[in-house]
């Protein structure tokens, strides 16, 4: 989790390659909000760190907002950053119930 720490309250670039609306490439869920990576970065799966971005209802390519929170899986190596637009907020509650189409399959906790 120490990764993604550095991130919370910094303003972030995000590459959107699931964008809202679109299917998961291996797995039968539709993305209910737009989903991306942190490009030039290295997560412990091996993979760029991941990020969900709350607050933007249009399917997009790229974004750059506030790391406002960081879902950390207890249970699995792939942090997951929350991104929003400047100034928009949202509380814990907010952000599981937004994340819950993919989170549910993890156990995790809020970093803030």
């Amino acid at each position: 989790m120490n990764y993604a720490t550095k991130y919370l309250g910094k303003t972030i670039k995000v590459k959107i390659d699931r964008p809202l609306g679109t299917k998961h490439p291996k797995h039968d869920f539709v993305y209910c909000l737009n989903y991306g990576f942190i490009p030039n970065t290295m997560s412990p799966d091996g993979e760029e760190i991941d990020a969900y971005i709350l607050g933007v209802f249009d399917p997009i390519n790229e974004f750059e907002g506030d790391c406002i929170a960081i879902i950390h899986r207890t249970n699995d190596h792939d942090d997951k950053l929350i991104i929003v637009p400047t100034g928009l907020n949202y509380n814990d509650d907010q952000i599981k119930a937004l994340t819950e189409f993919q989170e549910r399959f993890f156990k995790s906790e809020i970093i803030r």
